[in-house]
């Protein structure tokens, strides 16, 4: 007794991973690396029905080769390892900062509520009100009482170098 299409696919959930691929390989005649139970199933399902019930029209074979003669076909992604990036050593993180941000030694001004404020840009962080803070957020946080961007509190635009 000959299984119909729906019955084979039916079969096809109950191999394991590895089964999967044999068959991928039985009948597409090609090797597969995927892993993947879903596609896989889908793939063979795809490839029995065609095979029983015929596949594309001659039409449409006709274009997808028409298609692939034009365009440069890879049947998988080359095998090449992967680049990984590296993150940045700390000391540049903070040259980068840096540059962002006045030069030590500037005292940065700004009126908040009556009141003109100062903070001085030092080389380990911002002086205000006789505390060192790490950032300039922290100093806004420290005035405003609510998180908020430094740069933006200060007002501070562009790179470097002031108001």
């Amino acid at each position: 007794m000959k299984l119909t299409v729906a019955q084979q696919v039916a079969a096809l959930q109950r191999l394991t991973t590895r089964q999967l691929r044999a068959k991928f390989a039985e009948l597409c005649d090609e090797t597969t690396f995927s892993s993947n139970r879903t596609w896989l199933v889908k793939r063979i399902a795809w490839r029995m029905q065609a095979l029983a019930e015929g596949g594309l029209c001659e039409r449409a074979l006709r274009r997808a080769a028409e298609l692939a003669h034009d365009a440069d076909l890879r049947l998988a992604a080359p095998r090449t390892t992967r680049v990984r990036r590296t993150k940045r050593p700390q000391q540049h993180r903070r040259q980068y900062a840096n540059y962002l941000l006045p030069m030590p030694g500037t005292v940065l001004t700004r009126p908040y509520k009556g009141q003109t404020l100062q903070v001085q840009v030092q080389t380990d962080g911002f002086e205000f009100d006789g505390h060192t803070y790490r950032s300039l957020s922290a100093v806004a946080k420290a005035i405003t009482g609510s998180h908020c961007s430094g740069r933006l509190f200060f007002r501070l635009k562009g790179t470097g170098g002031g108001q």
